[in-house]
Formats: structure tokens, C-alpha cells, sequence
């Protein structure tokens, strides 16, 4: 089951409190918060986006048994120059952490994303309502996380592009694959 809730105030405490723990680990050059959990007021899975830049993917990799320490598991996701992390509190997902080459970071999607969603849904309450609810009508439909998040591909692709067209970068396909 996919459980999509209105936004919580918690959110970006929980991920400065992840941020604190990632950033002395010494192999990550940034850690931000993305997602819909980043986007005050929109609802939201109820699970915490993180995004990494490191130098380098292979000193992560090494850096493995201190990220489980943390709590962190690798999961392999098949996209390509990203390594992938989850952490679970109380038999649930929590926390995904997403570790990608800092050469690629002011141009990734993600933070692109939510940077321009930050504006555009402050400024246009009703887009933001159309949004959320397009995420609680597929999350009723959809079980399976990976076929939510598909779902939500053209809406979501429409809003990248925008974002990427204001700061004068040519579209991609959000999908990594």
C-alpha cells in the first residue's frame, strides 16, 4: 500500500537531522533534501528524500559499513552514476538516500525539481492541490512504488522541463535508465 499525507512540519527537521549525520561521514561534498517531503505544504509519502554529491561513487562504496551504521542499506536500482540507500524506522521505509557525482549536481533533476515546485506551488496554491491530489488518486490505485512513481512520469517530466528551460538547460528524460 501507498500512503500518501498532508504535509508534516517534521519533515525538514528530520532531514537536517539526516544531513548531520551523513555530512562528517567525509565522503559527500553536499547533502540536500529533496522530494515532495522538501515542498512545504504538499503532501507527501511520508518517507524523507535525500540527495548526495560526492567526488566519487567508489569512496561511497567504501564508506558502506558507516553508512549502516547509520542505518543505511545499498539497494540497486540500475540507473546509471547513482548509488542508492534506504533506511527503515519501525519496519518502515524512512529515509532514501540518492548518491550522485558532484560533477553532475547543479544540473540534476531532482533538485531542479523541487527548487522550481518550492516557487511555482507558493504561487499557485491550486496547481499545488491538483498535484497532491493526483498523488493520493494514484497511490489508491497503485501498489507497487515503482508503478506510483511511473504514474506520475508526465506530470512530472511537464514540470522538470519547465524548470530546466528556466535556467537555460535542454530537457532530459527524468527517468534514469
Amino acid at each position: 500500500m501507498i500512503e500518501v499525507v498532508e504535509y508534516d512540519e517534521a519533515w525538514p527537521v528530520r532531514a537536517a537531522a539526516a544531513r548531520a549525520d551523513l555530512i562528517p561521514l567525509g565522503v559527500f561534498d553536499a547533502v540536500e533534501h529533496i522530494g515532495s517531503t522538501s515542498i512545504p505544504g504538499l503532501a507527501a509519502k511520508p518517507v524523507i528524500d535525500l540527495m548526495a554529491a560526492a567526488a566519487g561513487l567508489d569512496a561511497v562504496a567504501a564508506a558502506e559499513d558507516a553508512l549502516a551504521g547509520l542505518g543505511y542499506h545499498r539497494f540497486d536500482t540500475g540507473m546509471p552514476d547513482r548509488l542508492f540507500y534506504y533506511r527503515d524506522e519501525d519496519g518502515a521505509r524512512a529515509y532514501q538516500l540518492h548518491v550522485v557525482p558532484a560533477d553532475t549536481w547543479d544540473a540534476r533533476n531532482e533538485r531542479l525539481l523541487r527548487d522550481h515546485l518550492r516557487d511555482h506551488l507558493r504561487a499557485h496554491p491550486d496547481d499545488a492541490r491538483r498535484y497532491a491530489e493526483l498523488k493520493q488518486r494514484l497511490a489508491a490505485e497503485h501498489t507497487d512504488g515503482t508503478e506510483y512513481t511511473r504514474a506520475k512520469t508526465e506530470l512530472i517530466q511537464e514540470l522538470t522541463d519547465r524548470a530546466r528551460a528556466d535556467r537555460g538547460l535542454p530537457p532530459v528524460p527524468v527517468w534514469e535508465e
